[in-house]
């Protein structure tokens, strides 16, 4: 069923992470792009992130196939990196050798799109989210996005202007209060989890060699099921408002965080791209 929403220069974008389960956004993106749907302004949080620098530069494909199509052919994802990078990911490959020669990004069209971008990170040293917004130097640009996905536990912390920095899932999961304190009205939030999912708010057990110098950061670890179940019920009290317009998937999700079975990939970046679809934008 077709569903009408509005969307004015008072409508941000709102883009959640989820690892491998963005490709769900993916889609979702890639519908936006073929239907030429913009918004003034856009922020991006890991996975969102990452994608979301695609839809900026206006690239439709380009995330898809970063995490599908190069998937299958790099398999950058895996415990062998563990021992080359310290990373459960090849994050040399996805943001060195992807974005300057396998599948150029688009920093000239990025720089000069007027819409604002804002990518999410979490301050290792205060444990709150930092929003950074940068087109102009290539390098920042991916130190930031670099940061933002980067994973507690299976990811080194990086580095943003010498600050020691980690995914901006940990402090702020779904920014749309953020948005709201830029100004804008009503919010286009695209979720990577279907309507009534929550996580356990079970504090995780952190060894105490674990970011010992960031106590702040381990509790803003701890305490991350609490705060993104207490956004997901102000989103959806907002779509009852109808301040949010959510875009999630029906059903529950197949996709790991970190999935490599490329059909299931597909599957769940074809759903994206028919949940958007569905959504007739005035």
């Amino acid at each position: 069923m077709i569903q009408t929403v509005s969307i004015d220069n008072q409508t941000a974008l709102v883009l959640e992470g989820g690892g491998m389960r963005g490709v769900f956004t993916c889609g979702v993106l890639d519908n936006f792009m073929d239907r030429g749907i913009r918004f003034p302004y856009v922020v991006g949080v890991s996975a969102g992130a990452s994608n979301g620098l695609s839809y900026m530069s206006y690239q439709r494909g380009r995330a898809r196939k970063a995490n599908i199509d190069l998937l299958e052919q790099y398999n950058y994802i895996g415990v062998k990196y563990l021992f080359t990078q310290r990373n459960i990911m090849d994050f040399n490959l996805m943001f060195h050798d992807f974005p300057e020669r396998i599948i150029p990004y688009d920093y000239d069209v990025y720089a000069n799109n007027p819409e604002r971008f804002e990518m999410v990170t979490t301050d290792c040293l205060t444990g709150r989210a930092v929003y950074w917004e940068e087109k102009h130097d290539e390098k920042r640009i991916i130190d930031i996005v670099t940061a933002s996905c980067s994973l507690p536990f299976g990811c080194p912390i990086a580095m943003v202007d010498g600050r020691p920095m980690l995914d901006g899932g940990i402090a702020d999961s779904i920014p749309f209060d953020r948005a709201f304190s830029q100004g804008y009205e009503k919010v286009v939030v695209i979720l990577t989890r279907n309507i009534g999912y929550r996580k356990s708010e079970k504090k995780p057990y952190i060894p105490s060699f674990l970011y010992r110098k960031y106590p702040l950061l381990k509790e803003a670890i701890r305490n991350r099921g609490q705060m993104y179940n207490a956004q997901l019920d102000r989103i959806e009290q907002l779509e009852r408002e109808g301040k949010a317009i959510v875009i999630r998937p029906v059903n529950p999700i197949q996709v790991g965080r970190m999935e490599k079975d490329v059909k299931k990939l597909q599957a769940l970046y074809d759903e994206g791209y028919q949940c958007s679809a569905n959504i007739n934008f005035q």
